[in-house]
């Protein structure tokens, strides 16, 4: 199928020669170009040029049966990659979101058996075509907020059979969906009930019996673990790191979220492909990351929903690192997949720019999942993942209008999306 986009007022994030990552001062400039045209043949970009008549009567007679989107007064984006997720997931979580109102802690709410072992409880009891039902109307939700590649974890399983469950889950939405999908083994999420006071123990399994499971299937990317204080250390990341790789999985680390517990310093040391959340990252884990290939992600929905202090983003930024934001869609400490949103909590919380922010959100994002060679921004020879907005006045009316869904249109390996279509 050939698809023309004409009379584009602005088409936001053109690249001639794609970039895999913007860094510092970098991210402060974005690429536009108005009044144009996008033609899509197949599933990827063709071109882009200037909507004029004599252009998009070429473009017609050269292609005949092409189908023609006028966007008139509307902006034309690349498609949002969200790096971190946790979106299969058996229910809401909405009485802890109840008991924080009433001054209950993140570390209260677990003790009292909430969090992470709630989910996980929650997963045993669900079945795996149940999973699947409710995380692809998940899958929905987002695709039609304009993202078009996402990461998704495991970690509500918390043992072998589980764990492989919510994989598998994965492994089927990446192959029914339009999104392009990255799996993550995020086992070190927690410590299980039966294996309290046993931590040794628990990493023994999933040294020896998960990561083995799961890489005969081949059914993960990338290796997580939630390096925290009263979970795991870094020397925990590093050993299950070490084994992860055996079995070809990059790592991730959820990293200085609630305290500063070397999450960056493991992150780095393994050549982890991103370190997440960051609200406790130092001017050391700053200059650690600076000469890394890490990507910094940060995870404003997270951080808002729990009211946790905020990650040094304008110091990171400043001293010339890259930038990534994510939404962490999960029951608990952030219901929402909302990336429109998550811009703008980045714009509001941290003064990140919309420039800075939208790029953060793409080529930034797109490498956090080791894609932005393929997507994240638009370039002739990418993936044609691309939003149509409704008519707004400028791109940072995107961030500005925060509580408003401006994505008209979605088009994801050059096909339209229609209302229920994945």
């Amino acid at each position: 199928m050939t698809l023309l986009i004409s009379n584009i007022r602005n088409l936001i994030h053109v690249e001639e020669n794609p970039r895999l990552i913007y860094k510092g001062q970098d991210m402060s400039v974005i690429q536009t170009f108005e009044n144009a045209y996008l033609l899509i043949t197949g599933s990827t970009i063709h071109s882009y040029g200037e909507s004029t008549m004599e252009a998009l009567k070429k473009i017609r007679h050269d292609h005949p049966g092409i189908i023609e989107i006028d966007a008139t007064g509307r902006y034309v984006f690349p498609s949002w990659c969200d790096s971190h997720t946790h979106l299969v997931y058996a229910e809401s979580r909405e009485n802890e979101f109840v008991g924080r109102i009433k001054g209950l802690t993140y570390e209260e709410i677990a003790k009292n058996g909430g969090g992470i072992l709630n989910s996980s409880k929650k997963i045993h009891q669900a079945s795996e075509d149940e999973l699947y039902e409710s995380s692809i109307s998940r899958m929905n939700e987002i695709l039609h907020l304009g993202t078009g590649a996402v990461e998704i974890k495991s970690g509500y399983g918390l043992d072998t059979e589980n764990e492989l469950k919510i994989l598998r889950v994965i492994k089927r939405i990446r192959d029914t969906s339009n999104l392009t999908v990255k799996a993550t083994f995020l086992g070190a999420h927690a410590i299980p009930e039966n294996y309290k006071g046993n931590k040794k123990g628990y990493l023994d399994l999933l040294i020896n019996e998960m990561l083995p499971a799961i890489s005969a299937e081949n059914l993960a990317d990338y290796c997580d673990i939630f390096c925290e204080k009263n979970y795991f250390d870094k020397s925990d990341a590093i050993r299950l790191f070490e084994a992860a790789y055996k079995h070809g999985l990059q790592p991730k680390v959820h990293a200085e979220q609630l305290s500063h517990s070397g999450g960056i310093e493991a992150g780095v040391e393994c050549n982890a492909i991103s370190v997440d959340h960051l609200e406790y990252a130092d001017d050391n884990d700053i200059n650690l990351l600076n000469n890394s290939s890490t990507m910094p992600v940060i995870l404003p929905g997270a951080q808002f929903f729990l009211g946790l202090k905020k990650p040094p983003v304008r110091e990171m930024i400043s001293k010339g690192l890259p930038v990534a934001i994510s939404s962490d869609y999960n029951p608990g400490s952030c219901p929402s997949g909302n990336m429109n949103q998550m811009i703008s909590l980045a714009c509001i919380l941290y003064n990140m720019t919309p420039e800075e922010a939208i790029l953060a959100s793409t080529t930034n994002s797109a490498y956090a999942m080791n894609l932005s060679e393929s997507v994240g921004s638009i370039s002739p020879g990418k993936k044609a993942n691309v939003f149509i907005t409704k008519e707004i006045p400028s791109y940072s009316y995107l961030p500005y209008s925060f509580g408003s869904n401006l994505v008209d249109k979605v088009i994801l390996n050059g096909e339209l999306m229609k209302e229920d279509s994945f």
